[in-house]
Parts: C-alpha cells; structure tokens; sequence
C-alpha cells in the first residue's frame, strides 16, 4: 500500500513538558526531536514537501484562552498549480508538535490565499476558509479532511495556513508546525498581528528564528484533471 508521510513529535526540550503555567507566556518556536508516522494514502497526493525536517516547530495558532489572544499568530506556504492543470484539494497533511502542554487542540482553521507578484500571501482564496476541522491528530501532526467536495483551484500560485485552535492553559499548551531545511518556492511566511515583531507576513527567519528551515512542511491530497 501507497504510503504518505507526517512526523509527530517523540520527544521535546524541557520547556515542552507539562502544562503552561498561569504565570508562563507562550513562546514563538521550539526545538525538538521528532520520529515519522506513516499514514495509509487516502487520496491522491497532489503536492509534498512532508519532508527534510529541522527539528524546529513555529507556533501557528488561535490562543483560545482569552487573555491570550494577542499571542494569536499564523504560518503560511506556497505551492504552485501546474499550467493547463485543475486541483480539487481534498484533505491538508501537516507536521508538527505540541509544546508548554500536550494538547490536544480543540481543532483547526485551514485558510487558502491568493499570491501576490512578490511572493507573499494575498486575500484568501473565495471558499477556501475552512474553521473548526477535526483533523487526525498524532501528537500534534494533522491529517486534515476539507469538508464538502473540498476546494477546486485553477493553475497558479497559491498559499495554505493551517492554525490549532488550542488553550494555552490548561493542558493544550501551544501547536508548533514544523519547518524544512529544503526551500520550494518562495520562502514560508508568519504574522503575529496583536504582538511581537510581525504585524503583516514576514519570512520565518526575519519574524521568528534564525535555526528555522526556510519552508513548513504539509502535503496536498485530492484529484487532478486537464483542464
């Protein structure tokens, strides 16, 4: 049987152990060791850069514990449709971890964007946001079924965000998503809107850290026709 790839997270620094604590805030990355999880193929896998991982995760996540939601931040990558080709997506494959808690998250948001011309995320694609899914979770690595008949895009650029809906007290702690060291078009990027450093999308290593991979990793799954 076909099989398709995610990693799910075996063991982590100190600081991910245990719940966060009421005085702790949360962190932006972590770094970790992380062993792979295979996965029966459900579907066509239309794109896959589910690999190369650098044992850094980059927190993307609705902080759904109110005093928190300042912290709210979001990660997002490209991938491009060929020309004369149309995907019908059906399900999002990520890797990542969870870390200062054990999850598990409550669900997640998928959000497809447009790209604009200096390769940066546009405004979301027209029904491609997805709130509330209730992926698979491994440990923090998400195979993602898109509800419906999914999302049905024509040749282009394009970028997917996936965020864990996750209280960072009381157990779920923070979902990090786990980056590559091999780059795939344009760089990933990251906007924490109410906080830090990165109002608007900026690259991982400008926004976040330095130790990160140039692009997350995830997988497509659905159907491919000629236009």
């Amino acid at each position: 049987m076909n099989k398709a790839l995610l990693l799910t997270a075996a063991s982590v620094l100190a600081l991910a152990a245990g719940a966060a604590s009421a005085t702790q805030l949360p962190a932006r990355s972590f770094m970790g060791s992380f062993h792979l999880l295979r996965l029966p193929k459900a579907a066509q896998i239309l794109y896959n850069q589910n690999s190369n991982a650098t044992g850094v995760a980059i927190d993307s996540q609705n902080f759904t514990s109110n005093s928190l939601s300042t912290y709210d931040d979001q990660g997002a990558d490209d991938f491009v449709i060929p020309k004369g080709i149309v995907w019908t997506i059906t399900g999002v494959d990520v890797s990542g971890a969870y870390f200062n808690g054990s999850g598990p998250a409550a669900s997640e948001n998928v959000i497809f964007y447009k790209s604009r011309q200096n390769g940066e995320p546009a405004g979301p694609v027209k029904h491609g946001t997805f709130n509330n899914l209730k992926g698979r979770d491994f440990d923090g690595s998400f195979a993602i079924k898109l509800p419906r008949k999914g999302l049905t895009l024509a040749a282009g650029t394009y970028w997917v965000s996936v965020i864990a809906n996750c209280s960072f007290y009381g157990g779920c702690g923070e979902w990090g998503w786990e980056t590559a060291s091999v780059l795939h078009g344009y760089r990933a990027m990251w906007q924490d809107p109410g906080n830090c450093c990165c109002p608007t999308w900026g690259t991982l290593q400008n926004c976040v850290s330095n130790q990160s991979g140039p692009d997350f990793m995830f997988d497509l799954r659905g159907v491919a026709r000629r236009k």
